[in-house]
């Protein structure tokens, strides 16, 4: 079957766009819901009870609230760039330097971090991974975390719902 030129540069450019176009987007208010969530032994320290996410072309702002020991409220921004360069955002006064990247079907993000911190006087890293992807309808965000520590791997799915 013949196709004119024109048809298939068309047909090219519609499948190269429409790559680009299914990349997920992760914006909105996402609260957790532990009742669908595995937080690890003992808990998972490091998951906020809620996050907003602001997802504008290459960029990706987030604003995690979870509690602290003393029981209060604590939120934390960190922006992010979504093409594999290295993001450093401070927290706490601790620096972490992150890597976002697609998966190759544009559904799933990945932040690959280290945090170098220093605690009675030896200093510490701490490296992790969070995977990100949407599923029902896009109603859940679920992040698959696993953390190298001090004190050994720490692995946690949290869910969230959006709002």
């Amino acid at each position: 079957m013949y196709l004119p030129p024109i048809i298939l540069l068309f047909s090219l450019f519609f499948i190269h766009y429409g790559t680009f176009a299914q990349n997920a987007d992760f914006s909105g208010t996402w609260k957790l819901n532990e009742s669908k969530s595995n937080l690890g032994e003992g808990g998972f320290r490091g998951g906020s009870s809620s996050v907003t996410i602001h997802q504008e072309g290459n960029n990706l702002t987030t604003e995690r609230a979870f509690v602290n020991r003393n029981g209060e409220e604590m939120k934390n921004t960190e922006k992010f760039t979504l093409d594999g360069k290295k993001c450093e955002n401070t927290t706490r006064n601790q620096t972490r330097t992150t890597t976002v990247t697609w998966s190759e079907d544009g559904k799933m993000l990945t932040f690959s971090s280290v945090m170098v911190f220093e605690r009675q006087g030896e200093t510490m890293e701490i490296k992790s991974t969070e995977k990100w992807g949407l599923s029902d309808g896009g109603k859940s965000l679920t992040i698959d975390s696993t953390s190298q520590t001090p004190r050994g791997e720490r692995k946690a799915t949290l869910v969230y719902d959006k709002q």
